[in-house]
């Protein structure tokens, strides 16, 4: 090639445009933007929090403070004997000991029937897999007030009313169809080429469950785990219906009995609210990095 054909060429190349400079609209814009952005959520935080943060200050001021300055005022006492008298005389030590009993072999019931019930139905072709599936999941778009009754009248009927166990099978039997589905999705996402080398090394379905599924799906079952404890925890429609004597009722139920014996003193009832949410934050903050871990699963590949 000549030198004359060189600059032919060159002088034919079309030229790149050169990137336009940002305006000065665009250059203030982002930063506005953001601006707006982090005061709008800073705004919506305070809000949240601000009902939290007068509970929790509501519960370290004496009844003397609250009734001369009442319960907007800054805070002039300190004081811890709430916490006691909430946890002894409102009976909240008994009723988080029966939150305790129904929440934890809830959760691991739920979660190992679940497993299994996702597992044969996500790795195997089962008949009928897709209607147990729908039938699991519209089991929990039936609003469960219309469900109290029968649940009530089926419960004498089997003679288990008033009954801690009576209150484990029904938070079981409708928490598992959700469970069930979300962990449905998880270990249908797990490529079949980890279970059939696992096959091919001699396992048996227990074993590739036990060993090569359920390790996989940590972070679901964790993620679950931590939803679960604070649904069966907090509840209070299940706990009412199904149990009738006030030394059987958890902390929720509790809390209604502390406010009707406390009617003025908020400064307890704000302590019995204090103590009956300890577990639950504890429980999320303990599983706080497998929490996000599974509520961001699947959504980057």
């Amino acid at each position: 090639m000549t030198a004359t054909d060189a600059r032919t060429s060159t002088a034919a190349a079309p030229t790149r445009p050169a990137p336009a400079a940002p305006t000065r609209r665009s250059r203030r814009g982002h930063p506005l933007r953001t601006g707006l952005y982090h005061l709008g959520a800073g705004g919506l935080s305070v809000l949240w929090l601000l009902p939290i943060a007068l509970v929790v200050v509501t519960s370290f001021r004496s009844f003397d403070d609250i009734s001369a300055n009442g319960m907007g005022s800054l805070p002039h006492s300190f004081t811890l004997g709430n916490f006691a008298d909430a946890w002894t005389d409102g009976g909240e030590m008994h009723a988080m000991i029966n939150s305790l009993v129904v929440t934890i072999p809830t959760v691991l019931l739920s979660l190992a029937l679940a497993a299994m019930a996702a597992f044969a139905l996500s790795r195997y072709r089962l008949p009928l897999r897709r209607t147990i599936l729908l039938v699991m999941l519209a089991g929990n778009l039936l609003p469960p007030q219309i469900l109290l009754v029968p649940v009530a009248k089926l419960s004498e009927v089997l003679g288990v009313f008033d009954t801690l166990p009576a209150l484990i099978a029904v938070q079981v039997g409708f928490g598992l169809g959700f469970y069930t589905f979300v962990l449905y999705g998880f270990m249908r996402a797990i490529p079949n080429e980890i279970q059939q080398a696992a096959v091919v090394d001699g396992a048996n379905v227990v074993q590739v469950f036990l060993r090569v599924i359920l390790p996989l799906t940590r972070p679901a079952l964790a993620a679950l785990g931590a939803l679960a404890f604070t649904w069966v925890f907090n509840d209070l429609l299940w706990s009412i219906t199904v149990l009738r004597t006030g030394s059987k009722m958890p902390v929720t139920a509790a809390l209604i009995g502390l406010q009707g014996l406390y009617v003025s003193q908020w400064n307890l009832i704000a302590a019995g609210s204090v103590i009956a949410a300890i577990p639950t934050v504890a429980v999320f903050l303990r599983f706080q990095r497998h929490f996000i871990a599974g509520l961001t699963l699947g959504a980057v590949k």
